[in-house]
């Protein structure tokens, strides 16, 4: 079980943001969410958006820095990927 985090590209509130997901479980996900102070309103699903600001902080926590094309095919491959489909029926 791996927690990836691509590059920061998607601007919001003054801000670029990265994604942050697990390859196996989103169990996993919400612990490391947790034991890294990322607020659970960050959570959008099937990952979490975080700053530009945390990234290093995150990676040196245990994150793998992968590209966004990565993290999305690593991501669709866990089973864990919520399509866009499944996000406009919410």
């Amino acid at each position: 079980m791996t927690i990836l985090i691509d590059d920061a590209v998607w601007p919001a509130h003054g801000r670029l943001w990265a994604h942050l997901v697990s390859d196996a479980s989103l169990d996993e996900l919400h612990a490391f969410a947790r034991s890294h102070d990322i607020p659970p309103r960050a959570f959008d699903l099937d990952h979490y958006d975080v700053p530009a600001d945390s990234i290093d902080r995150l990676v040196a926590g245990g994150a793998v820095h992968v590209t966004g094309h990565e993290l999305v095919r690593r991501l669709i491959a866990s089973g864990l990927r919520v399509t866009a489909r499944e996000r406009r029926g919410r």
